[in-house]
């Protein structure tokens, strides 16, 4: 079962906040923009009630080709993880 399309998702927003759909998605891509900035810069951004997105450095590890079965390293790197609120787990669950 596919999930909701952005163009869906704006359109509903629009409908229920009263205001375009050209508006909803500015909103939107401010708040992406936001994210992403504050991730890269604090390290953490949150949005109460859903979650938040925080910037995790993984350590260098060992791994398996798993063509092969060979070990290999793994170099260390920094990601990004989302980690959902305890209200929006059980909402869902």
């Amino acid at each position: 079962m596919a999930g909701m399309t952005k163009s869906a998702l704006l359109s509903m927003l629009a409908e229920k906040s009263g205001l375009s759909k050209k508006q909803v998605g500015e909103f939107m891509d401010m708040l992406c923009a936001l994210a992403y900035k504050e991730v890269k810069t604090a390290g953490v951004f949150v949005l109460p009630g859903f979650g938040k997105m925080v910037k995790v450095h993984r350590a260098e590890r060992m791994g398996r080709n798993p063509a092969t079965g060979a070990a290999i390293k793994i170099a260390a790197k920094t990601v990004a993880k989302f980690r959902l609120s305890k209200a929006a787990k059980e909402a869902v669950l």
